[in-house]
């Protein structure tokens, strides 16, 4: 898609009216500020910090993780914020906030696409399901027993996360519950901005699908756009709904919750300067 054919599209379907462009920088600011929010009740665990240091650690981290698969890239910089003994926590940490919005994603997205498939009659080549169960099982099996070992590195991830206070867990779970009710119904939001006459149960479970399919697929976050886009034509499709529609609003949330921080996050990129005597 050329960059004047989405431009067009966008004006056409006045996106960006005072109201509608009001209505989605709130959606994007509510979803940074339950991420930034995450971040800041995860790191109290290794001591106090302010606000503003998860602000910045949480945007900086963005910008490095748009060039590595999956934001794996967070991970490390992330851990560069802090002195040596404390960063194997800090990547600990990171991995137990991403673990709870991938699971409310798949929680989410299961029922969504269960829904989907059934109310549309998609067929399913399930002996490609039940390989694919199979093979998730017994990783799981593995994993349990690897995770049995003293000096497993599964076995020390499990004790790590046994010191994570109940309340804690509890209160990142719903933070990630909150942040998938944002984005996803910012996505719901842009459909009816662009006129999409969708009963609300059929858009969420298409909604929730997207972002189950997509999620499930390595990717480097600077091309996330392209997956979140076939993957919506595709859903979408049984809705009958234009493609160009679709791709200009799966481009439209990328700009807004990826591109638009991490050119924020770009800034104290260039001025972080880390102490390696540390």
């Amino acid at each position: 898609m050329d960059f004047s054919v989405f431009y067009q599209n966008l004006i056409q379907n006045k996106v960006f009216t005072l109201k509608n462009s009001l209505f989605l920088f709130f959606f994007t600011f509510i979803n940074w500020f339950l991420e930034i929010t995450k971040w800041h009740l995860l790191i109290s665990v290794i001591g106090n910090s302010s606000f503003k240091k998860a602000i910045v650690q949480s945007l900086a981290s963005l910008t490095t993780s748009l060039i590595t698969p999956n934001r794996i890239g967070e991970y490390g910089a992330k851990a560069l914020y802090f002195e040596k003994p404390f960063r194997k926590k800090v990547i600990g940490l990171n991995l137990v906030g991403n673990f709870y919005q991938m699971l409310i994603t798949v929680v989410f997205g299961v029922v969504g696409f269960s829904y989907f498939i059934l109310n549309h009659k998609i067929e399913i080549e399930m002996h490609l399901v039940f390989k694919f169960f199979g093979v998730f099982i017994f990783t799981v099996f593995i994993l349990f027993l690897v995770s049995k070992y003293k000096n497993s590195y599964f076995k020390k991830i499990q004790d790590f996360m046994m010191i994570i206070p109940m309340k804690l867990n509890l209160n990142i779970s719903f933070i990630s519950f909150l942040r998938f009710l944002i984005f996803s119904h910012q996505f719901y939001f842009l459909l009816l901005i662009f006129n999409i006459d969708v009963v609300y149960i059929e858009a969420i479970s298409a909604i929730t699908s997207v972002y189950l399919l997509a999620s499930i697929i390595p990717v480097f976050p600077l091309f996330d756009f392209v997956t979140k886009s076939s993957v919506a034509v595709w859903i979408f499709s049984f809705l009958i709904f234009e493609p160009l529609t679709i791709v200009s609003i799966t481009t439209l949330m990328w700009i807004l919750n990826f591109m638009i921080p991490a050119i924020i996050g770009s800034y104290f990129v260039f001025i972080f300067k880390p102490n390696f005597n540390k």
